[in-house]
């Protein structure tokens, strides 16, 4: 038998005498952003200690483009340091540690860390960032960070019998769109899913970012039953805030669902407005005693059938999956609030992306450095998020940071030199080419606007 021979991947000359290529070309636009939406500025506070070759402001922003660009520790901005015709002079690894740090013992550094990313979006939203929706939805939600050394402050063992942090994440949902982050709350790993104090903590963290001219639109709060508290309820409506929070099933919420007559479910629908198979709801207000919570407050209840395999629950009843949560939109429309409650499960994948931006690994071993760190992913979030918006359209407006970084981010091109001008040249056959072209001119157009 005969064997057709295939050329070697290996038949190609490798030599070290290019001259002007650059890696992580797109992450360029991450960092011109920042500048034109006045991220940059505003993260540039009062600077003691007289001069300093590197500013506080530029250390963080490109801490941020760093972390949007995939990286997850502070030795990572060795991909900006190294490519300085395309990011211009960072920081080393010891002057950021030293940025981080100083903002950690600022009583105040985590406030105006926080007051800049408001800052920013208030202008990003204001040159068309802002989402086209009637009611502003913010999605509260808690994850694990795990941590492999008892070294970090403030790890501790979780309620999953893993070892690290809890932190809690507030997002404004923007439908299809990648999820907006607001705020994050650090916490240990012994923190409980759900406290009030931490929930009331995190919701102003987060209306607090939005805008004021977005403060005049309806705002909704969502939680899964963690958030099913009576004081957090109140706080919302004492702030003008709806809710729509998950309710924990005990045996007498499950006797008042298996009271219900068949005639009482409605068909529950999906997401295109059809009838969703084998799901109904129904309202439990009547069956219930609320007189503690706002008054208007509802339960409704989804019963749906149970995935193929799954395992039943003893609040489940034959072969039926139920879920109940509590809110105070006046809607009559069961079907819609029911369909609006189930999409907080879109801040799963929010959190996923946080994690891929930097939030898999808390890096330092004090509180205060990770505290800053965290505030950092969300602005690295943030300007993934208004880039998306204001400068990408079609698959990549919607993209997941993994597919972003492969088509634009992390591409390569040569800087040339031509009549005065710096050009950035991509290769022509790259399929996302013309986009990142297109990004950069509507960047330099938006900053006519800002």
């Amino acid at each position: 038998m005969r064997v057709q021979a295939t050329n070697s991947p290996g038949g190609f000359e490798v030599t070290t005498d290019g001259a002007g290529v650059v890696s992580h070309a797109g992450a360029a636009l991450l960092g011109e952003l920042a500048d034109r939406v006045g991220l940059t500025r505003a993260l540039g506070w009062h600077q003691a200690g007289g001069r300093r070759r590197h500013l506080d402001a530029a250390v963080l922003r490109d801490v941020a483009v760093m972390l949007a660009d995939g990286g997850d520790c502070l030795s990572d901005l060795a991909v900006l340091r190294d490519q300085p015709e395309l990011f211009g002079p960072v920081a080393s690894t010891p002057t950021a540690w030293r940025v981080v740090e100083r903002i950690g013992k600022d009583p105040n550094g985590l406030a105006r860390l926080r007051a800049a990313r408001a800052h920013a979006r208030a202008r990003a939203w204001a040159v068309g960032a802002h989402p086209d929706v009637e009611l502003l939805i913010v999605d509260a939600d808690a994850t694990l960070v795990l941590a492999h050394s008892d070294a970090k402050e403030g790890a501790e063992g979780s309620y999953k019998h893993t070892f690290g942090f809890h932190p809690l994440l507030a997002y404004l949902d923007r439908g299809h769109a990648p999820g907006e982050p607001l705020a994050g709350l650090l916490r240990p790993g012994n923190a409980p899913a759900g406290g009030a104090d931490d929930l009331i903590e995190l919701v102003d963290l987060a209306l607090a970012q939005l805008p004021a001219a977005a403060r005049e639109q309806p705002v909704l709060v969502r939680s899964d039953s963690a958030g099913a508290s009576t004081r957090f309820a109140w706080h919302l409506r004492d702030d003008q805030v709806g809710f729509s929070l998950g309710m924990p099933i005990d045996a007498h919420l499950r006797e008042a669902i298996l009271t219900q007559p068949e005639h009482v479910w409605t068909q529950a629908i999906n997401a295109d407005g059809q009838p969703r198979a084998g799901a109904e709801v129904c309202e439990l207000t009547g069956w219930l005693d609320l007189h503690t919570w706002p008054e208007g407050t509802r339960a409704i209840c989804r019963r749906e059938d149970a995935h193929p395999g799954a395992q039943l629950r003893f609040t489940d009843h034959d072969g039926h999956r139920f879920q109940v949560f509590l809110t105070d939109q006046p809607d009559g429309d069961l079907t819609t609030l029911e369909l609006r409650h189930r999409q907080r499960a879109r801040v799963e994948d929010r959190i996923r992306a946080a994690k891929a931006t930097g939030l898999r690994n808390l890096p330092f071993d004090r509180w205060r450095r990770n505290a800053v760190w965290l505030e950092l992913v969300l602005a690295a979030q943030d300007l993934c998020c208004w880039t998306q918006a204001l400068l990408l359209d079609g698959d990549l407006a919607v993209a997941e940071p993994k597919t972003l970084r492969y088509r634009l981010l992390h591409t390569a091109a040569r800087i040339v030199r031509h009549a005065r001008r710096v050009i950035l040249r991509r290769q022509r056959s790259w399929p996302w080419a013309t986009q990142l072209a297109r990004a950069f001119a509507r960047l330099r157009v938006l900053a006519l606007r800002c």
